[in-house]
């Protein structure tokens, strides 16, 4: 008799597949679940579990071999290392690639810190989903009112996530931080934006990773999420709000392991602590902050844009000596590799979709050269 639990088979592929993000057969797929399961499990139920969550979960590439929509890009295919761009601009260098597997490149103790926000929707960054964003019709992004004779910028849906979107998201992050940890030089500080309904699943993965956590920076901005009344009953309940206001964004804060103590790893690598805005005044973990400028979203209109002020303090803290090199493998419109290209540090931003990186390439000058 099965006595195995409701899910666990569609956990199982999900947890392989989080290991390979160029995809697998579905053979591949059958004997990382039975490795997984600890049993025997009918190479029938695999392939229902695929074909049925086809397009919620993965995504098959070719006939008989899938990968998780996670990994998926604008134009999803195996990786092709010629297909592959890059663009210089500065001291900052932007690819058209997959992070992951750029990173299973990168020799190791070679990038001193990394600043990014990663794309945690797992549907809203699908090629289906930027697509109609892009087109302003349809899809699951939430595309606000104008208010006060604003346009406000599309906003991702934020609703409560299924447990295999979590289960998606821990594995991700996880394979992320395994692929990530070789690669950072001792002391290395990661500092990643998140999000308060599930950045404990990020925690957990780069905790599991090897990194140890170090803090959390609260952004103090006040967005368009949550505080709502309860949909189509506004009326009925006006004293309720479905969730708290969002009034501040969590960027989760680690660090790989130093050698020895403190001093001695930043004599050897020149990382281990935080620059300090003044020398009277230490790196706080609170930053004042507001949503980016109209400006800054005329120059780079990505949906999740984040503003020079608040990007160019933390990218100046992750270097305390002002030397190495910052990596953003999540790169968008380039809005880290700007923050960077002003400071003056080294960069390098990866990027899988071609439409923000050819916004990142013109974006990066001149969101660098504004004053904030």
């Amino acid at each position: 008799m099965d006595r195995r639990l409701p899910g666990q088979v569609r956990d199982a592929i999900v947890d392989f597949l989080a290991s390979r993000a160029e995809g697998a057969t579905v053979g591949e797929i059958h004997t990382g679940v039975q490795m997984r399961c600890g049993g025997s499990v009918p190479a029938s139920s695999v392939r229902s579990y695929l074909n049925l969550n086809a397009s919620e979960v993965f995504y098959r590439v070719d006939k008989g071999f899938y990968r998780l929509r996670l990994f998926s890009s604008a134009q999803p295919a195996r990786v092709d290392e010629a297909a592959q761009r890059q663009h210089q601009v500065g001291k900052a260098t932007l690819i058209l690639g997959d992070c992951l597997a750029w990173l299973s490149r990168r020799p190791p103790n070679s990038i001193h810190a990394v600043v990014t926000d990663p794309p945690f929707g797992l549907v809203e960054y699908s090629a289906e989903q930027k697509a109609k964003l892009r087109a302003k019709r349809g899809g699951v992004w939430r595309i606000p009112p104008s208010f006060d004779g604003h346009t406000r910028s599309p906003l991702p849906r934020f609703t409560v996530l299924s447990d295999t979107e979590k289960q998606s998201i821990s594995s991700f992050f996880l394979r992320f931080g395994r692929l990530l940890y070789p690669v950072l030089v001792p002391g290395a500080h990661l500092i990643v934006a998140s999000n308060t309904l599930f950045s404990f699943l990020l925690s957990g993965a780069l905790s599991g990773a090897g990194f140890e956590r170090r803090g959390e920076i609260v952004r103090l901005v006040t967005t368009l999420r949550g505080g709502d009344r309860p949909k189509n009953a506004h009326h009925e309940f006006p004293d309720i709000s479905v969730m708290c206001r969002s009034m501040w964004e969590p960027w989760v804060v680690f660090r790989k392991p130093i050698e020895n103590r403190v001093q001695d790893n930043l004599r050897a690598w020149g990382t281990g602590g935080l620059r300090r805005p003044s020398k009277d005044q230490p790196f706080a973990d609170v930053i004042k902050s507001h949503t980016a400028s109209r400006q800054e979203r005329q120059i780079a209109p990505h949906p999740t844009l984040k503003p020079q002020a608040f990007l160019r303090k933390v990218v100046r803290a992750v270097l305390p000596m002002g030397t190495g090199v910052v990596l953003d493998p999540f790169g968008g419109s380039g809005s880290t590799l700007a923050a960077a290209e002003h400071l003056g540090y080294e960069s390098i931003g990866i990027e899988s979709d071609a439409q923000y990186f050819e916004m990142a390439c013109a974006a990066i000058p001149k969101l660098a050269a504004l004053k904030v």
